[in-house]
This record gives structure tokens, C-alpha cells and sequence, in this order.
């Protein structure tokens, strides 16, 4: 295993260079860990990795970049927000190099997870690790479902399998939960990830409102936690990160 030092410390490196204790990270291990990459920090850098680490410390996930893109647009400016600029500050890669030089666990895509594709940090989400499926049949087809219940082959999702589900829940869906299982499937479907609940309440008040986005509402339709039961009913993978019951 690597190790890092700063200023008469070691630090432990996972073989990709990341930390192995993120909560380790200071603005010294981060101004070493670029220079071994040949970077040398400036603003324009800390402005980027400033945005990565507070995403992260209040949605538990790191920004994929399409997240990453949108909330720079948001808390910077639109120009910042280009894949022009992130390459330039970081050659390596926003999504390695830079969250490498943040700190943080490297941001994936939830089908990049459930293939494995991280290989120097635990998994982020239950479906990733899940080796045992379960089953269940509905209208002569059987659909295997992980541990938490959510669909192993997302594409054999539909309406009547949703309602299917809702039921075995307790839930019978009306038009205010349609709403929101169409907007969890246009999040996965633009972000490539299933939005945990402040996310998912985060981009609901763009669109919805405040009323519409605030968590008492969202878990009168989804008890069980509008962004993990909600997903699941939705056909779509468990959210990173997610808190909900």
C-alpha cells in the first residue's frame, strides 16, 4: 500500500492514489497528492474542488459530472461549467484526478456500480455487492429483484409491474405518485443515477415548488422513503447514499 507524507504524516493510498481515510483529507494532503500529478493549485482549482466537497458533505455522493456541470452552473458560473474547463484544470480527469486531489470516493454511474467497475473502494450502494437475488411472478413473467427489492434487469420495468409493487407495499398509485416516479426515472435517465432524498428534493423544488419537494409530502406518497421505495417502484437501482428507512 502507498503512503503519502505531509508534513511528518503518513498517509495511507488505495492503489489508485485515493486516500484510504477521506476523513483524513486537509488542504496540504490535497496540494501534495496534485503535485504528484504535476498540478500546481491555484484558485481556479480550489473553486472546483471547494464545489465537489460540498456536494458531497450534503448528498453522501460524489457529483457525477453531469451533477458536477449543473451545480458549478449554479454556484459559480455557466462558463466554469464546461468539460473544456475541467479537463484543463485537471488532465487526468474531473471524475478521478479531481476527486482523487478532493478527497472523495470516485464518482459512478449506478450501472457502473452494479458492474463493479470501482475497484479501489468499497461499494456505495447495497446493489453493487448483492450476490443473492429474489424472485417474484406477476402475469406468467418472473422478475428478479435485489435484497431491498429493486429490479436486477431495470428494462423489464412497466406500468403494470409498478402497480404491481406499489400494491405489495400497501400503496395504491395514484396521480401524485406517477409524478414523482416519472420524475425519479427522468433523473436516472439524464444523470445516470438514482437521486437520494435531498437530492431528489433539491430538483423537485425546480421544478414542483417548495410544496411538492418538501419531505413531508414526499413521504406521505412513499412511506418506506420517497427515494428508496419510491426507486424501487420506479424500476430504477437503490440510490447512492441514500438515508431513507
Amino acid at each position: 500500500m502507498a503512503v503519502l507524507h505531509v508534513n511528518g504524516i503518513r498517509y495511507r493510498l488505495t492503489s489508485d492514489g485515493r486516500l484510504v481515510n477521506l476523513s483524513e483529507w486537509n488542504e496540504d494532503v490535497a496540494y501534495a497528492l496534485a503535485q504528484q500529478d504535476g498540478i500546481e493549485l491555484g484558485d481556479a482549482h480550489w473553486e472546483i474542488l471547494c464545489v465537489m466537497r460540498l456536494f458531497y458533505q450534503e448528498f453522501n455522493i460524489s457529483p457525477v459530472r453531469k451533477l458536477l456541470r449543473r451545480t458549478v452552473a449554479e454556484r459559480l458560473e455557466p462558463e466554469k461549467a464546461s468539460d473544456r474547463y475541467f479537463n484543463d484544470l485537471f488532465p487526468g480527469g474531473v471524475e478521478i484526478q479531481g476527486t482523487r486531489i478532493a478527497g472523495l470516493p470516485i464518482p459512478l454511474l449506478d450501472e457502473e456500480l452494479v458492474r463493479g467497475d470501482q475497484s479501489a473502494d468499497p461499494p456505495l450502494d447495497a446493489n453493487a455487492a448483492a450476490q443473492v437475488v429474489e424472485e417474484f411472478e406477476f402475469e406468467g413473467a418472473r422478475y428478479q429483484v435485489y435484497p431491498h427489492g429493486n429490479l436486477v434487469d431495470p428494462e423489464q420495468w412497466n406500468v403494470r409491474v409498478a402497480e404491481f409493487m406499489a400494491g405489495q407495499e400497501g400503496i395504491e398509485l395514484t396521480a401524485e405518485h406517477w409524478e414523482l416516479i416519472y420524475f425519479l426515472r427522468q433523473f436516472y435517465f439524464e444523470y445516470g443515477i438514482s437521486p437520494m432524498v435531498r437530492l431528489l428534493m433539491r430538483h423537485m423544488e425546480a421544478r414542483f415548488g417548495r410544496e411538492k419537494s418538501s419531505e413531508p409530502y414526499l413521504y406521505s406518497l412513499f412511506p418506506g422513503g420517497p427515494s428508496r421505495q419510491g426507486s424501487r417502484i420506479a424500476g430504477l437501482p437503490e440510490p447512492q447514499g441514500c438515508i431513507d428507512p
